[in-house]
C-alpha cells in the first residue's frame, strides 16, 4: 500500500489563525486537540468534534481558522495512499490515532522516510479509513442576501430575529426567503437556524465555556432548554457529550 502522508501541528497564541481560501491535491485532515477548528467548503461550513476532526478531499477548495489558544493537527494524506471519502466529513477519532498522527507530525522530514515511520503510516491509515463520522456541518450559501443573513447569526447567535422579520430587513417577502433557504441549503429555515446554533454551541464548548454560559450566549431561556435541545440533536446532553471526547 503506497502510505504517503504528512502531519503539521499548529498552536495559536492570544489571536486565531486563518487560512484564506486555497486547495491542494492531497485529502487532509484537520484534528482538533483545544479550541475550535473551522472550514468553510463551497456550500458548507464544518467543524472539528473535540478530539476528532474533519476530512477535506484532494481538490476542494476550502479555508481554514484556528481559534485563539487553539491546538491543531493537520494530516495530509496522498490519494493513491488509501481510500477515503470523495465529500467532506467530520470524523470521530480514537485516541490510538490521535496519537499516531501526532507522532507523525513530530518527525523530522528525514525521518519520515525511514522503513520504521513508512510501517507507522500504514497502521495511521489503516485506522482512518475504520473512523465513523458525524453530522458537524451547517449548510451555508453564497448568495448575498442569505450570506449577509448567515454572517449575522454567526456573529450573534442569540438573535431571535423571525423569518418574517429577516424578509423584512433583506428586502423580500418571508415565503421568497423560506423557498431560498430550503432550495440553497436543504433545510428549513427554522431546522437550518438550530443547526447554525448547535455548531456555535459545540464550538464554546470545546473552547471550555460552561454549559450555563453557552446557552446564555445563545440566548436560551434556561440552561435545561438548551440541554433539551442539544440532547434532540446529538443523542445525549453536552456534559455527556464532552466527558467522552476528554
Amino acid at each position: 500500500m503506497d502510505a504517503r502522508v504528512a502531519a503539521v501541528r499548529i498552536r495559536t497564541q492570544a489571536l486565531a489563525e486563518e487560512l484564506p481560501t486555497h486547495q491542494h491535491p492531497q485529502g487532509q485532515l484537520a484534528m482538533l486537540l483545544r479550541g475550535t477548528v473551522t472550514c468553510e467548503v463551497p456550500g458548507a461550513l464544518w467543524m472539528a468534534p473535540l478530539h476528532g476532526g474533519f476530512w477535506i478531499p484532494g481538490g476542494v477548495p476550502h479555508s481554514l481558522r484556528v481559534s485563539a489558544d487553539g491546538n491543531a493537527c493537520f494530516l495530509f494524506v496522498d490519494d493513491a495512499a488509501t481510500v477515503m471519502p470523495q465529500t467532506c466529513c467530520s470524523l470521530s477519532i480514537s485516541p490510538l490515532l490521535r496519537e499516531l498522527i501526532l507522532h507523525v507530525a513530530a518527525l523530522s522530514e528525514g525521518a519520515q522516510r525511514d522503513p520504521q515511520a513508512q510501517r507507522l503510516h500504514a497502521v495511521l491509515l489503516d485506522q482512518l479509513v475504520r473512523m465513523p463520522t458525524e453530522a458537524m456541518h451547517l449548510p451555508v450559501s453564497e448568495e448575498p442576501r442569505l450570506r449577509r443573513l448567515i454572517n449575522a447569526l454567526m456573529r450573534d447567535p442569540a438573535d431571535r430575529t423571525t423569518a418574517a422579520q429577516w424578509a423584512s430587513r433583506l428586502a423580500m417577502s418571508e415565503r421568497t426567503l423560506t423557498r431560498l433557504v430550503q432550495l440553497e441549503t436543504g433545510m428549513s429555515f427554522g431546522r437550518w437556524s438550530q443547526r447554525l446554533r448547535l455548531i456555535v454551541a459545540l464550538q464554546r464548548l470545546n473552547s471550555g465555556l460552561s454549559v450555563q454560559r453557552v446557552a446564555d450566549e445563545l440566548g436560551y431561556d434556561s440552561v435545561s432548554a438548551f440541554i433539551a435541545m442539544f440532547r434532540k440533536a446529538m443523542g445525549q446532553p453536552p456534559a455527556r457529550y464532552l466527558a467522552q471526547r476528554r
